[in-house]
C-alpha cells in the first residue's frame, strides 16, 4: 500500500502543475511515508531494528515538518529536503555497517544507495536556494523508485516467502548507477551554478589619481583586437561622467569605426547596451564579442557598410570599480552622453555632433532617457532620432508583472543589490521575502551575457518567491521605480520596437506606455513583431534588423518620420 502511494506521489510531482508550496506539501507527504516504511520495516533479518526505527521516526518528523510548513522560504525547505535525504542515507549506512550480516549483494547495493542519498542531500545543503520546482523531478524519480522497490519486494515475498533471491546483483548495479548520477549531479551543480570564469578588469579600467570634475573628458584609450568585425576598427575608452547624485565618476566604453579613414566627420551612433550584469567583470568592453550586444548585426552594418561611428558606454560600475546604476534612467543617460562627448576628443577619428541614439532592453530605457535629457545635459549634441528596442520603459509595471517569473527574479536581484547601495535609506535587502537575500548575493556576481547568463538565470529560478514583497512595491521603493519611466518630451522622432512573444518586457505594458505618450502629444513610431521574444527581436535574422538600419539612415537624411499615433 505504501509503495503504491509513493509511486502515485512521484507521478504527481512529475506531471501535475504546482506552486512551490504545493511541491513542498506533496514532497513532505512522500518523505513521511518513507519514514513510516523505514520505521516499521527496518530489515528482513531484524538486525539494526532499533536504530532504524529511531532514524525512520526522524525521517517521518522531517516529512511532517515539510507538509505543515509549505510556505517557508527556499533555504528552509532545502534544509528539510537535504536533511531527509541524509537521514535516509544514514539509515542505509547503519543497516549495512552496524546491522551486519545478510547477502553481500544486498549490503553493497544498500551502501551505494545510502551514499547516493547522502550525496543528493549534500547538494541541497550546498545550494540552499535550489528551487523545489527544479528539484521536484529528482525527488519524484526517487519516490517512484522507492515505491516500485517496495511493490516488487512485497510481490516477491508473497510469491516465494522462503525463497532465496538469486538476482540481487542487478540491483547492486542499479544502486551503483544511482550513486554515479548523484555524484554527477553534485559536480554539475557546482560547475553550472558557480558561473563561467570571466576576465577581470585590468589596469586600463583603474581611475587616475586625480579625476577631472568635468564630465565627458577622455582619460585614455587602447585598441581592441578581439571581436572587431571585418572592415572596422575598435577601441576601449575611459572617460569621466557623473554618479546619480552628481559626483564625478569614471566609466569605460567602446568606439567602433570604419576601417578606412574619412576626410569628413563620421555620422555618430550613440548606443546604450542592454543588461549584462552589475559586476565590473560584466562590462561589454571586456567581452570576447564586445559589439554583439542587442542589435549587434544592425550596428555592424551601420559601421562597415554605411560609414558610421558607434560609441557605447559600459556604464559606471561595469569595468570600473563603483556601483552600477542599474535601470536608473537619468544616471545611465549621463554615462551614454558622456561617452559620446569623450569620442569627440578621440584623435583617431572625427565625428559629428548630430547623433541617433539606440538601445535594447535596459539600453532601451537608457536610450529614451538619453534623448530626454540631452538638450539640457549635453546641448552640444543634436539628437536626430531615438530608437528603443523592447525598452524597460515602465519599470514599476515590469517589477509587478515579472515578480514571480525566472527572468524577473534575476532582474529584481540586480535591482536589489545595486539600489541597496545607491539608496541605503530604502534598506532593500533587509526587506526581501524569506529566502531571497542569499539568492541576491549569488546572482549579483554573475553576468547576464555570454556563457555566464545561464547560471544567472538558474539562480533566479532557485528563488521560489517574489523578491520584493507587495508592501515594498507599494511604498517608497515603488515610487522610485515609477520615477524611472521616461515620459518625455523627446527632441527627435522616437521608434519603439516590441516582440509580441516577449516574456520579460510584457507587450501589454509597452502598449500602455506608448498609448500614454501618444495621449500626451508625443508621436511614437511603434512597431510590433508577432512571435518574436526579447532576444529574437534584435537577432540577425529579425525583420527589425533592416528596419533599424533604414530608419536610422532616414533620420540622418531628414526623411519625415512615420508615427503610428496621432500627435494632435
Amino acid at each position: 500500500m505504501v509503495g503504491t502511494v509513493l509511486v502515485a506521489v512521484g507521478v504527481l510531482l512529475f506531471l501535475a502543475p504546482m506552486r512551490v508550496q504545493t511541491v513542498a506539501l506533496v514532497t513532505g507527504i512522500g518523505f513521511a511515508l518513507v519514514g513510516i516504511v523505514v520505521a516499521l520495516f527496518p530489515r528482513e533479518d531484524g538486525r539494526g531494528e532499533l536504530p532504524a526505527r529511531v532514524l525512520g521516526g526522524v525521517l517521518l518528523m522531517l516529512g511532517v515538518a515539510m507538509a505543515i510548513w509549505p510556505s517557508a522560504g527556499a533555504p528552509g525547505l532545502a534544509f528539510l529536503i537535504g536533511a531527509a535525504l541524509i537521514v535516509h542515507g544514514m539509515v542505509g549506512v547503519w543497516q549495512v555497517v552496524v546491522g551486519g550480516g545478510g547477502r553481500a549483494d544486498r549490503r553493497v547495493s544498500g551502501a551505494l544507495t545510502a551514499l547516493a542519498s547522502i550525496t543528493v542531500g549534500a547538494v541541497a545543503f550546498a545550494w540552499p536556494v535550489v528551487t523545489l520546482v527544479v528539484f521536484r523531478f529528482g525527488v519524484a524519480a526517487w519516490f517512484v523508485f522507492a515505491g516500485l522497490h517496495l511493490l516488487f519486494t512485497a510481490l516477491l515475498t508473497r510469491r516465494a516467502p522462503h525463497a532465496t533471491h538469486r538476482h540481487g546483483w542487478p540491483r547492486t548495479v542499479a544502486a551503483a548507477s544511482a550513486l554515479v548520477l548523484a555524484v554527477l549531479l553534485a559536480y554539475g551543480s557546482v560547475r553550472i551554478l558557480s558561473g563561467v570564469p570571466l576576465p577581470q578588469p585590468g589596469p586600463f579600467y583603474t581611475a587616475p589619481a586625480n579625476v577631472p570634475t568635468e564630465p565627458g573628458r577622455l582619460l585614455r584609450s587602447e585598441p581592441i583586437d578581439e571581436g572587431v568585425p571585418d572592415g572596422a576598427r575598435g577601441w576601449r575608452i575611459l572617460y569621466t561622467t557623473t554618479h546619480p547624485d552628481g559626483r564625478a565618476a569614471v566609466s569605460s566604453g567602446t568606439i567602433l569605426a570604419p576601417e578606412n579613414p574619412s576626410p569628413h566627420p563620421y555620422p555618430l551612433l550613440t548606443v546604450a547596451h542592454g543588461t549584462t550584469g552589475i559586476a565590473p567583470k560584466c562590462a561589454p568592453s571586456l567581452a570576447s564579442a564586445p559589439f554583439d550586444d542587442g542589435a549587434g548585426t544592425a550596428l555592424r552594418e551601420m559601421v562597415t557598410q554605411h560609414g558610421w561611428v558607434a560609441v557605447t558606454s559600459d556604464y559606471i560600475g561595469l569595468g570600473t570599480q563603483s556601483t552600477h546604476p542599474y535601470l536608473v534612467g537619468e544616471a545611465e543617460a549621463r554615462n551614454v552622453l558622456d561617452a559620446s562627448r569623450a569620442a569627440l576628443q578621440f584623435d583617431k577619428i572625427s565625428t559629428t555632433t548630430d547623433t541617433v541614439v539606440w538601445g535594447h532592453s535596459q539600453g532601451g530605457q537608457a536610450s529614451l532617457w538619453t534623448g530626454q535629457i540631452a538638450p539640457i545635459y549635453a546641448p552640444e549634441f543634436r539628437v536626430t532620432g531615438i530608437a528603443a528596442f523592447a525598452p524597460a520603459a515602465d519599470l514599476f509595471g515590469l517589477a509587478e508583472a515579472d515578480k514571480t517569473e525566472v527572468g524577473g527574479k534575476t532582474i529584481s536581484a540586480y535591482i536589489a543589490a545595486t539600489w541597496n547601495r545607491l539608496y541605503p535609506e530604502l534598506h532593500l535587502t533587509d526587506q526581501l521575502t524569506p529566502g531571497s537575500r542569499h539568492g541576491v548575493g549569488k546572482i549579483e556576481d554573475l553576468c547576464f551575457n555570454g556563457k555566464d547568463a545561464l547560471p544567472a538565470i538558474l539562480r533566479g529560478s532557485q528563488i521560489p518567491n517574489q523578491l520584493f514583497p507587495d508592501q515594498l512595491l507599494n511604498g517608497e521603493f515603488g515610487d522610485r521605480l515609477k520615477k524611472q519611466t521616461p515620459a518625455g518630451p523627446f527632441p527627435a522622432p522616437v521608434l519603439v520596437a516590441q516582440g509580441l512573444a516577449d516574456p520579460l518586457v510584457k507587450p501589454q505594458l509597452q502598449q500602455a506606455w506608448v498609448d500614454a505618450r501618444c495621449a500626451a502629444g508625443q508621436p511614437i513610431d511603434y512597431r510590433t513583431f508577432p512571435g518574436l521574444s526579447h532576444m529574437s527581436l534584435v537577432a540577425a535574422d529579425s525583420p527589425l534588423t533592416p528596419q533599424i538600419v533604414q530608419w536610422t539612415l532616414d533620420r540622418w537624411n531628414g526623411v519625415a518620420p512615420t508615427p503610428t499615433c496621432d500627435a494632435g
